[in-house]
């Protein structure tokens, strides 16, 4: 079973991600912040991490620049879910090792589509 790595300061949106992902046959594992993620990571590296961008203690840039640095960091996809839309926001996301993006409020079928267009389902 492939595991993903929820990272949102809002419990909402894990527990919303948390039962697409497990509909779609995901162990899921949460984190409030960047921080609490790269301890995560170091333990056991996900095969994918859902990734909010704002968020208190480390933002999701920070964190996914911290995480490609890691032993193995360079393996899981990450895809950014975020309300921010602007051009400079996801070419920013993409250049720092973001695989994907995805605007919030998401549904599963965004989710799902999301995650075959970079081979996860």
């Amino acid at each position: 079973m492939k595991h993903c790595l929820v990272v949102d300061d809002s419990a909402v949106i894990r527990k919303v991600a948390r039962r697409i992902l497990e509909a779609l046959a995901f162990e899921v594992s949460e984190a409030e912040d960047g921080a609490q993620a790269l301890d995560r990571c170091r333990l056991s590296m996900p095969e994918a991490v859902l990734l909010d961008w704002n968020m208190p203690v480390m933002d999701g840039y920070e964190f996914l620049k911290a995480l490609r640095q890691l032993p193995g960091g360079d393996r899981p996809k990450v895809i950014f879910c975020t309300t921010e839309n602007d051009v400079a926001h996801i070419a920013k996301a993409l250049q720092a090792g973001a695989d994907e993006y995805i605007m919030k409020p998401f549904d599963k079928d965004i989710v799902e589509a999301k995650f075959q267009e970079v081979g996860l389902v």
